[in-house]
């Protein structure tokens, strides 16, 4: 009877109940394995795309640190992070700073074909080419909280931008650049002379009053300013009780300074610059008593991409393809491998 008993129990439990374990079993294990798959997809989602870039050409450049004179071979993005870091605040707008970065590529490009150093593609001093700081040095200046943030924002505007250049007639430009234009940017004729440029032409921008940059100014006394023009002309006179003796005779288009008189002298608006150590060349000339001010809007020679101005309208919603189509007339975007 026992054992009539215990087949009974055995042949239930064979049957039914342990077909049904199984399948709970199994059916726990699916949950399990698709929660793990759905976790790791989102995990996946969440992780930013690495993104590969081969150069045909250019991807390496030989970089020469101008106060010491050597010579370094680095690749060109690694290069341009630094650069961007140097030439950019990096609390401007992503937008700016990928604009930054396609600029400054096509302006090392530009350069590295324009063999203008013996042994190098590019020098890192600003009044030669464009400003490089290393990444210790950068770090160095900005605060110890922003530091890690601002070297990773910098990096991914660089790194989003690989292999972009800006080119006119499927040719890089010479991309100048300027820290604030004043509202209008300038032609590069009437910076440098010689020819002209096409695609540097004067363009308004609107937004850029805001910024430390727009303004600023310099008081000298009369004898200041008759030294500081000697620099250059040792037989300057000028009779300053004569209203005529000092006084702007020609603007450019976009409203910079072409010529001053001072005395005896009609020197250029550039040169002008120069002497009196102002920001512009968009200046007025003020006579306060004894004393001569030089008003001025803008900083920088004023000619391609505004800085400022990249920044505002990136605040106003334009990304860095419009912002470089709008200072620089008629070029295209292009992918460097696509160039002959």
């Amino acid at each position: 009877m026992k054992k009539g008993l215990l087949y009974f129990f055995a042949f239930i439990f064979i049957c039914f109940l342990l077909p049904a374990m199984l399948t709970n079993t199994n059916k726990k294990n699916k949950e399990i394995k698709t929660a793990t798959e759905e976790t790791h997809e989102e995990t996946n989602e969440q992780e930013e795309p690495k993104i590969e870039y081969n150069y045909d050409k250019y991807g390496k450049i030989i970089l020469l640190h101008k106060k010491t004179g050597a010579i370094e071979e680095i690749p060109i993005d690694e290069y341009l992070i630094n650069v961007v870091s140097a030439e950019m605040p990096a609390t401007y707008e992503v937008e700016a700073l990928k604009a930054q970065a396609i600029v400054a590529r096509t302006y090392t490009i530009y350069k590295a074909n324009e063999k203008k150093h013996e042994n190098a593609d590019i020098c890192d001093d600003s009044t030669c080419c464009q400003a490089w700081i290393s990444k210790e040095d950068r770090l160095a200046k900005w605060e110890e909280s922003t530091r890690e943030s601002n070297w990773k924002k910098i990096t991914d505007c660089v790194n989003e931008t690989k292999g972009k250049i800006v080119t006119y007639g499927n040719q890089p430009i010479n991309a100048f650049f300027h820290s604030n234009s004043g509202g209008i940017t300038e032609t590069a004729v009437n910076v440098w002379g010689g020819g002209n440029y096409p695609y540097l032409q004067a363009v308004e921008t609107s937004g850029e009053e805001g910024y430390t940059q727009y303004s600023s100014e310099v008081v000298l006394t009369r004898e200041e300013l008759l030294n500081k023009i000697k620099q250059k002309y040792q037989d300057i006179a000028i009779n300053f009780d004569d209203n005529e003796e000092i006084k702007i005779i020609e603007h450019t288009e976009s409203g910079r300074v072409k010529t001053v008189k001072f005395g005896n002298h009609e020197i250029s608006g550039v040169e002008v610059r120069s002497l009196i150590g102002l920001k512009s060349t968009n200046f007025e000339i003020i006579k306060e008593g004894e004393k001569i001010k030089f008003s001025v809007k803008g900083y920088g020679h004023g000619v391609g991409m505004s800085q400022t101005g990249a920044d505002a309208m990136a605040k106003q919603g334009n990304n860095c393809e419009d912002i470089i189509k709008h200072f620089y007339t008629g070029v295209e975007i292009k992918d460097v491998n696509t160039l002959e």
